[in-house]
């Protein structure tokens, strides 16, 4: 019986993948996943599966052929960071599973700012939500994971609404791909930009960044 692969993928671009999560793609039958990720291995022609409304389904097959294929299920970003890792433990023991981690877009953007991340919140709103408003009073340094529902332009929004003052947003797009894009402003300017598609977004006390 093979244990199942969680693996991490990276922000998006092929290079951000680490080369043990690339070993193991190419040792294993059955790669379930996005397509953004899956895309990378159409050469090796192996078994495919995409990730949709289909759990169930995927769980039933990976129970029921995992004695004789090595399957992986490949996670977009870091497979600890708002991933498929709890749902997958729901259904197989930790002893089952090898996880191998990824570069998350947040680490990536938090590089690309020369900003460390351990000293800030860490939230998504990517199809959640809460109080965000009151975390941004109670940090200096807050990155959240956005939607198009809670876009980087809606959370300025709440910021000039709030009146809170002395906060930057840098806002990050299409990370590590040739097409990233880096935006930063204060919220009262990034409200009249163009709308942003789903990003990373770091908003931190004017004076630090």
């Amino acid at each position: 019986m093979h244990k199942v692969y969680v693996l991490g993928m990276g922000p998006g671009s092929k290079e951000y993948i680490l080369p043990v999560t690339t070993a193991i793609i190419k040792s294993c039958d059955v790669l379930i996943g996005g397509k953004r990720n899956l895309q990378y291995f159409e050469h090796l022609n192996k078994e495919t599966f995409y990730i949709g409304s289909n759990l169930d389904k995927l769980i039933k097959y990976t129970k029921e052929n995992r004695y004789d294929k090595k399957i992986a299920y490949l996670l977009s970003g870091d497979t600890g960071f708002y991933s498929m890792l709890n749902f997958l433990k729901k259904h197989f023991r930790t002893s089952e599973l090898e996880v191998i981690p990824g570069i998350s877009s947040y680490q990536y953007l938090a590089a690309k700012i020369k900003e460390s991340w351990h000293d800030a919140f860490i939230g998504s709103l990517h199809g959640r939500t809460f109080d965000f408003i009151e975390t941004i009073k109670k940090h200096k340094k807050v990155i959240l994971l956005t939607d198009y529902k809670y876009s980087p332009k809606e959370i300025a929004r709440k910021l000039v609404e709030n009146k809170i003052s002395g906060k930057l947003m840098v806002i990050g797009e299409n990370l590590s791909y040739d097409h990233e894009k880096i935006t930063k402003g204060k919220p009262e300017e990034i409200i009249n930009m163009p709308d942003f598609g789903m990003s990373v977004v770091v908003i931190k006390d004017e004076m630090d960044l």
